[in-house]
């Protein structure tokens, strides 16, 4: 059994996808970061980083193991399914390659752009039309990717669950893709698998649309490396 330590968001949408995908047996268990539950003590003894998606997995060889950082996650669940990643050298060199482009690049830019259109008080243009532009060229370097392929690598795979929650929320970002056709074909595509359906509707209910309280913003953005 898997300890699946989630909330629904692109990060978590990662690995909940991988799950269903997969069929591994898992558990889910909510952490609710607007309330702060990713600063509780049991929780940073599984993700020191205080960040979800992290898991516990009870069945892992040697015993218990716990990992966090959503491209770990799906390394370890691929390796363990024996599914969704390459096996080749030079296939595991091109999946690192556009697994760490998405964390690096391609998440952190979104997860920008979203903060300051989405959260941020107050007006910050330069901010926006950074994190917009990053975004955008990021949409481009897939475009690209994608010409003449159905998934980011040979097969559909873990590149391809890392990214896609990302482009998913494009038009939240105040971004089109009705110019790139090939992100615009993959994402479709991705989006009408029924495990990726599951994945991204698990815990659907406790999302919320309403922009976060005074004490939900602090909890969410004014930590330190005190607290």
């Amino acid at each position: 059994m898997i300890d699946f330590h989630y909330w629904p968001t692109p990060n978590g949408w990662k690995v909940s996808i991988m799950l269903e995908e997969t069929g591994l047996p898992y558990r889910m268990l909510p952490v609710d970061i607007r309330r702060g539950e990713q600063h509780r003590p049991a929780f940073l003894r599984v993700s020191p980083n205080g960040r979800m998606p992290a898991i516990v997995d009870h069945d892992a060889q040697g015993g218990s193991l716990s990992v966090f950082e959503s491209g770990a996650i799906l390394l370890h669940l691929a390796e363990k399914a024996g599914r969704f990643a390459p096996t080749t050298p030079r296939g595991r060199t091109a999946l690192n390659e556009w697994l760490f482009w998405q964390v690096g690049n391609l998440g952190p830019m979104a997860g920008q752009l979203s903060h300051f259109r989405n959260y941020a008080l107050g007006e910050h243009p330069y901010a926006l039309d950074r994190y917009a532009a990053e975004y955008r060229r990021c949409l481009g370097v897939l475009e690209q990717r994608l010409e003449g392929r159905n998934y980011i690598l040979d097969d559909y795979g873990i590149a391809d669950m890392a990214s896609w929650p990302w482009v998913l929320i494009a038009k939240p970002l105040g971004q089109s893709l009705g110019d790139l056709p090939n992100v615009s074909r993959w994402r479709a595509a991705i989006r009408d698998r029924p495990a990726v359906q599951r994945g991204v509707d698990l815990a659907k209910e406790l999302r919320r649309s309403a922009p976060p309280t005074e004490e939900e913003r602090r909890i969410l953005f004014n930590q330190t490396s005190e607290s």
